[in-house]
């Protein structure tokens, strides 16, 4: 698959989520297989392009691939300087979010609200792809709420002003994170567009991505929530999507020495004293595939020291190895 002028190694996508998809997230989501990750989205807001908090949503390793930014606002001017500041800063990539679904976020007019005025996407979409010479991508979702699906109108507009790439992810924003995602209208978004069409939406296994791929039609899937405490999925899905071949997941050993590195990561990019409460969403996230009701979760929450993190995590997976489930672990 294309994007512009970019060749992605594969049709296997990680979802932008804010708080989530720093670069040492996505540097072990791309060593896993992934063919494309986004930074977490960015306010168009020029106070804030220049925070502490932004840098370290820009910053990126050469390992994570592509350097693709996500950028989210409702005024035209400022979406397409803000494109301009992140090229500057070595985007190669620039995605429009007009699908997050978060009142703080809707209030502004920004995310999903914009699908409820498509003049003003237009505008948008116009004035950011004339402002930078990247590629530019558009994530939307199918409406605003289930009486408002435009989400086809949305995509021949996004064609007609020159995005590269459509991200659908398959539900309103009223449907939040709820209920079945929308393959049907995936599929008719693919039927109408020429442009390249990721679907995303549920996708939590390398069966369901390439179910997805054969109904919709799409040129690629993008995983979020389905990668949360489970990196190495791309590398399943791609397996199965690109070569056809079953790849299992990690054993114990592996999943527990790349827990800890990440964990390391998260220390050192962020400094111990923000890494170590950062750190505590990520293992609750990988708990829940190792061990979902052990009572190491609220043992954990309560350390307050990054080194004291690496070593009850160490004790905890030892005991892990060992079989010893029903041991309560303390730090």
């Amino acid at each position: 698959m294309r994007i512009g002028d970019y060749q992605l190694k594969n049709r296997v996508l990680l979802a932008p989520m804010a708080g989530i998809t720093d670069q040492p997230f996505r540097k072990l989501c791309a060593e896993y297989g992934a063919g494309l990750t986004f930074s977490e989205m960015m306010s168009t807001n020029p106070q804030l392009w220049h925070t502490e908090k932004s840098k370290l949503r820009l910053a990126h390793h050469e390992e994570a691939g592509i350097k693709a930014v996500q950028i989210a606002g409702s005024d035209p001017q400022e979406m397409a300087q803000a494109a301009r500041v992140n090229v500057e800063y070595g985007a190669q990539i620039i995605d429009i979010n007009m699908g997050c679904p978060a009142k703080k976020v809707n209030r502004k007019l920004a995310g999903s609200a914009l699908l409820r005025f498509p003049d003003l996407i237009r505008d948008i979409l116009s004035a950011v792809v004339n402002a930078v010479e990247v590629p530019v991508t558009l994530k939307i979702r199918t409406g605003w709420d289930r009486a408002h699906r435009n989400c086809l109108e949305i995509a021949r507009i996004a064609e007609q002003c020159g995005i590269q790439a459509l991200t659908v992810h398959g539900r309103t924003r009223e449907c939040l994170f709820e209920g079945e995602a929308e393959y049907d209208n995936i599929k008719a978004v693919k039927e109408r567009v020429s442009i390249p069409v990721i679907a995303n939406g549920d996708i939590i296994s390398a069966e369901k991505a390439g179910w997805v791929l054969a109904y919709t039609g799409a040129d690629a899937v993008m995983i979020g929530r389905g990668a949360l405490g489970r990196p190495w999925i791309f590398r399943s899905v791609a397996g199965l999507i690109e070569n056809g071949s079953t790849v299992a997941e990690p054993g114990i050993d592996e999943k527990c020495g790349q827990i800890l590195r990440h964990i390391s990561e998260l220390h050192r990019f962020y400094g111990e004293q923000k890494g170590y409460r950062i750190a505590r969403k990520h293992v609750a996230w990988y708990l829940q595939g190792i061990q979902s009701n052990s009572d190491f979760r609220q043992t954990f929450n309560a350390i307050t020291d990054a080194k004291e993190q690496l070593i009850a995590l160490e004790k905890f997976f030892n005991l892990v190895r060992k079989g010893n489930q029903n041991v309560r672990t303390t730090a």
